[in-house]
């Protein structure tokens, strides 16, 4: 078989056998699931009101609110999900069986690749749950054209392609489970630090350099940018620049890991 050809078998096998395991053991991502939505209905029926009325300083209006919340909580869906490779590749890494991997002849990287695959496809079946739940209670995006639309998922892929990568380095690094989900927190904690909840400028001033300066944000604001009309300026490249360099960096991380000599 030629090199393309092994990598393109391995890597589906490497695929198939995650999926497996998401179907077999469903617990951990439908838990990292729960997360976005409990937040989703939470802002929504409970802060609602008043959210929408300090964001607009108009009178209160909810539907406003949940057009402005569903981008970000989308995106940290995408960061929750993940959370769920780092624990699935350390607990590989700590049962033995990357280094059984490792003296197989297989094309190496496939071990990486199916779970980078089996995350981003797990992904974007959350976005699409947590969509699901957005346009139940009132979410919608009756101005967006097909085009933008087909931007805003790709943007949503290209996004948990970057995340994976990195959750894949942290599990490498990690020695158990917990200590791969609690490496791994950072990807949840940032939406709660940009602009998913409220406006970079309505934030304290010494604190909006770590909402803008970070690779949340620039998604965000491109995502509500093309599902709801919204200014995206130059967030657009931002978010571009901070997925490619997360996926690079995270990629080179992980295979130096994968590929070092085992402990």
């Amino acid at each position: 078989m030629s090199s393309l050809s092994l990598a393109v078998r391995d890597s589906s096998t490497m695929l198939r056998r995650n999926l497996l395991h998401a179907r077999r053991y469903p617990s951990l991502t439908l838990n990292l699931l729960l997360t976005p939505i409990m937040l989703l209905l939470l802002f929504v029926y409970i802060f609602g009101d008043t959210m929408s009325s300090g964001i607009s300083g108009g009178g209160p209006d909810r539907s406003a609110y949940i057009a402005y919340l569903v981008p970000g909580l989308l995106l940290m869906t995408i960061g929750s999900t993940v959370i769920g490779t780092a624990v699935s590749v350390s607990n590989d890494m700590a049962e033995g069986i990357i280094a059984r991997f490792r003296t197989m002849a297989i094309h190496r990287p496939s071990v990486l690749v199916g779970h980078v695959v089996g995350s981003v496809l797990q992904s974007v079946v959350s976005v699409v749950l947590v969509g699901a739940v957005a346009v139940a209670i009132g979410f919608r995006s009756t101005d967006a054209t097909a085009l933008e639309w087909l931007a805003a998922f790709g943007l949503l892929v290209l996004f948990a392609m970057a995340l994976t990568w990195i959750a894949v380095g942290m599990g490498l690094i990690s020695p158990n489970a917990e200590a791969a989900s609690n490496n791994a927190m950072p990807l949840i904690l940032l939406p709660l630090l940009s602009s998913a909840f409220t406006p970079v400028d309505s934030m304290p001033g010494w604190f909006q350099p770590i909402a803008e300066y970070q690779p949340f944000t620039p998604a965000i604001e491109t995502l509500r940018g093309l599902l709801l009309g919204s200014e995206i300026g130059h967030n657009g490249w931002l978010a571009i620049v901070w997925c490619l360099g997360l996926a690079v960096l995270g990629y080179f991380w992980s295979t130096s890991k994968f590929n070092g000599d085992p402990k």
